[in-house]
């Protein structure tokens, strides 16, 4: 049986001016054995990674196809020419809100090109779970200052919830919309079986809506493949 699924549905959906995100449906030709498979895994605590939650290497053929399949259908979508790395993990957002540390109240970039007229660091997220409540991807744009964010994300190591919290305005918790610091431009809502694709120098951050997403089991919680691709940009 093939990986993926022979006929997917692509849309784009405009994030700004100058990004996209390219939604697909139906991808994997089996999603639940995915989840079966997951299921029997022993997932840990990310390191160097301020993810809430729990993640797991996929095996390296699944990272290998994934990587072929970002090619096919996104990669030039986002202004890539080349795939030259490609990194996946699934993942389990399993963290109550009231455990947050402040990094994880915001929205994020993923990373950051020195040079980004010539790379392109795309990222991906297949929703392999039924329930949408359990939250899509939001994306953002900041309405701070470059100075402002630089000094708020520089506090989120030095000082503590509490301290932040007072500093900025902000309590503990999953970001779900604008605040005082970022507005949502786009929304791309969680379906089974579908993945985005977007530039992951785009302030985004999952929807996560708990108590129900926080399951560690990946038949019941907010389970999902993440991808990073490394890419040189189109020419031109």
């Amino acid at each position: 049986m093939p990986f993926f699924n022979p006929s997917p549905t692509v849309s784009v959906v405009p994030i700004s001016r100058e990004r996209n995100c390219v939604v697909i449906d139906d991808v994997v030709a089996d999603p639940q054995a995915m989840v079966d498979w997951a299921a029997g895994q022993a997932f840990s605590a990310p390191h160097n990674n301020p993810y809430p939650g729990l993640v797991l290497d996929p095996p390296a053929a699944v990272t290998q196809r994934m990587s072929d399949y970002f090619a096919t259908y996104a990669r030039s979508r986002l202004g890539g020419r080349r795939t030259q790395a490609a990194t996946l993990r699934f993942s389990m957002v399993t963290l109550p809100a009231a455990q947050l540390r402040p990094i994880q109240w915001q929205c994020h970039r993923d990373r950051l090109a020195v040079n980004p007229e010539r790379v392109l660091y795309a990222a991906s997220v297949l929703y392999l779970f039924r329930d949408p409540r359990l939250g899509g991807t939001n994306f953002y744009e900041p309405t701070a200052s470059r100075e402002q964010l630089t000094q708020m994300f520089a506090d989120t190591d030095t000082l503590s919830s509490e301290q932040f919290g007072e500093r900025y305005g902000l309590q503990p918790g999953y970001m779900a919309g604008s605040n005082a610091y970022f507005e949502r431009v786009a929304q791309v809502g969680a379906a089974w079986n579908r993945i985005i694709f977007y530039d992951g120098s785009q302030f985004h951050s999952g929807e996560i809506n708990e108590p129900a997403g926080m399951s560690a089991d990946p038949r019941a919680g907010r389970f999902t493949l993440n991808g990073f691709f490394i890419c040189s940009r189109s020419l031109g």
